[in-house]
């Protein structure tokens, strides 16, 4: 079978404070957690997904400035492991710098599409975290994906800069890269009781539905549900330098996440012909086979003898007083006690603990799942 291509997607918004550093930091994280190989990169000078995740980019050595102004930079030297099958590209403030730097050189658009060839083969999911600005950097940004995605706030005012923004990738399709098109629309910190929410949910689906077959970059877009709640703890993770799952797996940010992240994957793999969830399942089966054949052969090698718990039970049995009818004399007397029977005690069950039992991706989840103790700074 051959290797599926990675998911490559640029999170943009031209509007700030939409959380576009959160969804990219959150959904690769998910995805990450699923097994999965992703790349992170901090196309932004503020450097807000790097110390999101913990990483400083003016002490961490090599970043993505030196991998776009250095020829000699190798790609794999900037590159920095942050979680298990999560790596991430920094950035630093000197990235500032680099359109100035870049302006007078050739084909300066495709400098980060050139470089991450070098490692393209190792990642499955790759997430772009751009600028508000439309400058060299996002152009760099969107010559490299494959698609963009837009998180933003169910607003008015939101609807008019998509609009804009779409008109955008629609120009860098025309020219740069015919390849590009856009994912859809993550709704980020949702009030799902507002009623102008709803009213804007509603005009983004009915646009996306009225777009399908036009030949736009945008025909098959749609909104990513489900929509991202409105939760306190996404903003209080990024200041412990971790993602939502390590600093509050359960809240409802969390969930939200996790759950469009599963999503993600899934579709991908069903757009290339693969089903993850019937992989998984494959994988589960052959292993539980596995271990079943093991087991057969173990125990036709070790004589078969009595279980533990029944020779209790039968020490148990073999201990258990009985009660002796006394003699008539006995009974006459008021001095003798009536022999007192003692009941057998019924065996313990054992009781499987909540944190050890398996979790489903589900809001349902949340109602029993033990809370987290928030950690201190």
């Amino acid at each position: 079978m051959s290797r599926v291509p990675p998911r490559v997607s640029a999170f943009i918004n031209q509007k700030g404070g939409v959380g576009k550093t959160t969804s990219t930091v959150n959904i690769g994280a998910a995805i990450a957690s699923l097994g999965r190989k992703v790349l992170l990169i901090d196309l932004d000078p503020q450097s807000h997904l790097s110390l999101h995740l913990g990483v400083d980019g003016a002490s961490i050595g090599q970043t993505i400035y030196d991998l776009m102004l250095d020829p000699e930079a190798r790609t794999e030297d900037c590159i920095v492991k942050v979680r298990p099958n999560l790596d991430i590209l920094p950035s630093t403030v000197d990235l500032a710098a680099a359109e100035m730097e870049l302006a007078s050189s050739a084909d300066r658009n495709n400098i980060l599409k050139r470089r991450f060839a070098e490692v393209s083969d190792r990642y499955e999911f790759v997430l772009l975290d751009c600028p508000p600005s439309l400058g060299l950097l996002t152009l760099n940004g969107l010559c490299l994906a494959g698609e963009v995605i837009v998180p933003m706030q169910a607003h008015f005012l939101a609807m008019q800069g998509l609009s804009k923004l779409l008109e955008t990738v629609k120009l860098v399709a025309q020219g740069l890269n015919p390849s590009l098109k856009v994912g859809g629309v993550i709704l980020c910190m949702h009030e799902t009781q507002s009623t102008h929410s709803k009213e804007v949910v509603a005009e983004l689906d009915q646009f996306f539905e009225d777009s399908a077959g036009s030949g736009l970059p945008w025909e098959q877009a749609k909104v990513f549900r489900p929509a991202i709640r409105r939760n306190i703890k996404l903003a209080e993770a990024p200041s412990f330098g971790q993602t939502i799952f390590d600093y509050a797996e359960w809240c409802p940010g969390a969930i939200d996440y996790r759950t469009l992240a599963e999503r993600f994957v899934r579709d991908w793999d069903r757009a290339h012909g693969m089903d993850s969830g019937a992989a998984r399942a494959a994988e589960v089966a052959a292993s539980t086979a596995t271990s079943a054949s093991v087991n057969e052969r173990a125990t036709e090698e070790i004589p078969v003898a009595a279980p533990a718990n029944a020779l209790a039970s039968q020490a148990v049995t073999e201990q258990k007083p009985v009660a002796v009818r006394a003699s008539k004399s006995v009974r006459g007397s008021k001095s003798a006690p009536e022999p007192k029977v003692v009941p057998e005690p019924s065996p313990l069950i054992p009781i499987e603990s909540p944190r050890n039992a398996p979790q489903e991706l589900s809001s349902a989840t949340l109602s029993v799942e033990p809370k987290r103790v928030r950690r201190g700074a």
